[in-house]
């Protein structure tokens, strides 16, 4: 056999995806967000696929009351155990939040491997991240999961070790070696953590030195967020229709109009009962968000659970204390307009035009095709500008000062004197002004005239 056609690649394990549809008495352990069953199964469908799961089949499983060891009734976990048995599952993904009890007593009765959402989520994020910060703040929430699901959870969990020496007692049982290893291991990660984000500080300062408003892409996962940033930035950054295609942050230029620039980051996506683990464990990650000039709420219009997936993303918003509520500009692009029929376009603008007091504006737009583009920038660049507008008088020696303006302010007009000299009406915010003025003292600055 030619050594070139052995296929390497892991076996496709088969899956079963199962939404569990509470009745309204019965709240979610992950206290999710209500919407119609349908569609979050459709999204569980979509987690399990980006783990590369062959998905044998899914379903809505109606649950009147939770049973503590099973989550499901007897009859309903004798139903799928068979069909797992029939359709040779590798997987069950619960679209739920499991106890450790629960999720060891449904692979032993089904004699499969039992993920829940947020182990699913953990091991997508597992996966996607690739920059070292994202690989430690990963396997730092994946410890915390696995640190909750010690109890009793591994039949081995019962034995123990026996003391040493003349040291009596029945020595450790082997779930205290396992938490201890546990812990030790948390102590070694956040001490790794605090050194790279050390290292990142280091760099945001250096950022924040230079005088460039920031703008950070918040939304849903899937919402067209990655496909934004490349549209306005022409990077190329994995934009892919699958739930989590972007997890390490992505900072690029933005060149706003009147040619001020700006520095725009891209974010994870997040998701509906988002795991706290991993909300804790990416809270530097998402500083970017935190330290914005402004928020722009990229959602998906054309998806018809786009308000409670809006409702989600200003949750963790919420969760981070960014947004609205914490004195930053909130935005919303409302992309994948280009989806709808043409009459609903014509209602979205009309509605976007109509926001009411306290909303954030709204920008309909396509990052696609690029349909609206135009209108967001220019938003944008009205909502960052800040201070006073001021007027630089150069002459033809102060070309270095006017390519200064030009990189680092928003130019409001510009006259050309009979002598060579340029009057420039300018808007700088504080930290830019100060440094302009450090930079050329010689230059004639003074507040420009409205």
């Amino acid at each position: 056999m030619n050594p070139r056609s052995i296929d390497h690649r892991p076996p496709v394990e088969t899956a079963l995806v199962l939404h569990p549809v509470r009745s309204s008495g019965h709240a979610s352990a992950s206290a999710q967000t209500p919407r119609e069953p349908a569609l979050r199964l459709d999204e569980a469908i979509g987690l399990a696929q980006a783990l590369d799961l062959e998905i044998k089949g899914a379903d809505l499983v109606p649950l009147r009351a939770p049973t503590p060891a099973t989550l499901f009734g007897k009859g309903k976990v004798a139903e799928i155990g068979e069909r797992c048995a029939e359709a040779e599952i590798d997987v069950v993904v619960v679209d739920d939040a499991l106890t450790p009890i629960q999720q060891r007593n449904l692979e032993r009765a089904w004699k499969v491997k039992v993920i829940d959402r947020t182990g699913l989520i953990l091991e997508i994020f597992g996966r996607r991240a690739r920059t070292r910060e994202g690989r430690l703040q990963v396997e730092l929430a994946r410890l915390a999961y696995e640190r909750s699901r010690l109890v009793k959870t591994w039949t081995h969990l019962e034995r123990q070790r026996g003391g040493l020496g003349a040291m009596s007692g029945p020595g450790e049982t082997q779930i205290e070696t396992d938490r201890r290893l546990l812990t030790a291991r948390v102590a070694k990660l956040k001490l790794e953590l605090a050194e790279v984000r050390r290292t990142r500080r280091l760099q945001r300062d250096a950022r924040r030195r230079a005088p460039h408003p920031t703008i950070a892409l918040v939304g849903y996962t899937n919402a067209g967020k990655s496909t934004l940033f490349n549209r306005l930035t022409t990077s190329k950054v994995e934009a892919r229709d699958m739930l989590f295609a972007t997890l390490d942050p992505t900072v690029r230029a933005l060149r706003l109009p009147d040619g001020r620039p700006a520095m725009l980051s891209d974010t994870v996506g997040f998701i509906s009962d988002l795991p706290h683990e991993l909300v804790e464990a990416f809270r530097a990650t998402l500083e970017a968000v935190n330290e914005a000039d402004v928020i722009v709420h990229v959602r998906d219009i054309a998806s018809p659970d786009t308000e409670a997936q809006a409702e989600d993303v200003r949750k963790v918003l919420a969760e981070l204390e960014a947004g609205a509520d914490a004195g930053q500009i909130l935005i919303e692009a409302w992309n994948k307009i280009d989806l709808l029929p043409a009459e609903d376009q014509g209602v979205l603008k009309a509605r976007a035009k109509r926001v009411k007091t306290g909303e954030p504006s709204a920008f309909p737009i396509s990052a696609v095709s690029g349909a609206g583009m135009d209108e967001l920038l220019q938003g944008l660049a009205e909502r960052i500008d800040s201070g006073e507008p001021i007027e630089a008088m150069l002459t033809a020696k102060d070309g270095e000062a006017m390519a200064w303006l030009y990189r680092h302010g928003r130019i409001l007009t510009r006259a050309d004197e009979d002598d060579g000299a340029v009057r420039l009406s300018v808007r700088l915010d504080g930290q830019a002004l100060g440094r302009f003025e450090r930079l050329f003292p010689d230059a004639l600055v003074k507040a420009a005239a409205e």
